[in-house]
């Protein structure tokens, strides 16, 4: 969370719909009353890219508390939804630990399946192109709202009205070179911002660069404080204007 703590998430097991879960690939604010992540956070670069396999251990969560509902892979099953990474599995492949880790179920959403497999596997793989290059990214994803169109139709929840659909599927990226001091070189203006807000359904267009918009657009849609560790004036800044450059 080196960006901040989007919605102020806490590991209180009586705040379930803002339940903070720190891991070491990556930090969950989980809803337990929609059983899916609010948002979850993590950073990339070439570090964290390896040649560990993709493990596909979709399971429960062993560290949620007990009294909340644990989401599992049979809970998507026939929904016509896809179980949808947030922190995605090739984004964690230094080892099979850490590729493991990204099949916990507190890091899926019932995600349409177009909108992950076509727009968004396109956004990830964009992502991992540039830390190729030589960038370091810091991402936040996460989903709002209520209803979704997947392969079955139009759906507002899943798994008896257990797991909520969202009915958006949003992404904040902040690139900037590999390098230390990261959050002075942000506040200096060394950092790319790209923050992505599609629809999720089966309509949506696999080019997800037409789906960016402010970070204060998005805010104000979720009710999160994204990049909420920069001083206010640079927030400012920063957030009011969508990214419009190119995505080669």
């Amino acid at each position: 969370m080196a960006l901040g703590n989007p919605s102020g998430a806490t590991a209180d097991v009586n705040n379930p719909t803002n339940y903070l879960l720190v891991k070491p690939q990556f930090t969950i604010g989980y809803n337990a009353q929609r059983g899916t992540p609010t948002w979850v956070s993590w950073h990339l670069n070439r570090a964290w890219m390896g040649s560990a396999p993709r493990q596909d251990d979709f399971r429960p969560d062993p560290a949620l508390p007990r009294p909340f509902y644990q989401v599992s892979r049979n809970s998507y099953t026939g929904s016509g939804f896809d179980k949808g990474h947030n922190c995605p599995s090739a984004d964690r492949t230094t080892d099979l630990d850490d590729n493991s880790a990204t099949f916990l179920m507190t890091n899926m959403i019932p995600q349409a399946a177009n909108n992950n497999q076509r727009t968004w596997s396109g956004l990830e793989e964009w992502t991992r192109s540039q830390v190729q290059r030589g960038q370091e990214v810091y991402v936040v994803m996460g989903c709002y709202g209520k209803g979704g169109t997947g392969l079955n139709g139009l759906k507002t929840t899943i798994d008896q009205g257990r797991v909520t659909v969202p009915a958006r599927v949003w992404k904040l990226l902040v690139l900037l070179p590999e390098g230390t001091n990261d959050l002075q070189r942000i506040a200096a203006g060394q950092a790319r911002i790209i923050a992505v807000d599609t629809p999720n359904d089966q309509s949506v267009s696999p080019d997800w660069s037409r789906y960016r918009v402010s970070v204060d657009a998005l805010e104000a849609a979720t009710g999160l404080d994204l990049l909420s560790k920069l001083p206010l004036a640079v927030q400012t800044r920063l957030q009011a204007t969508a990214d419009t450059g190119p995505v080669r």
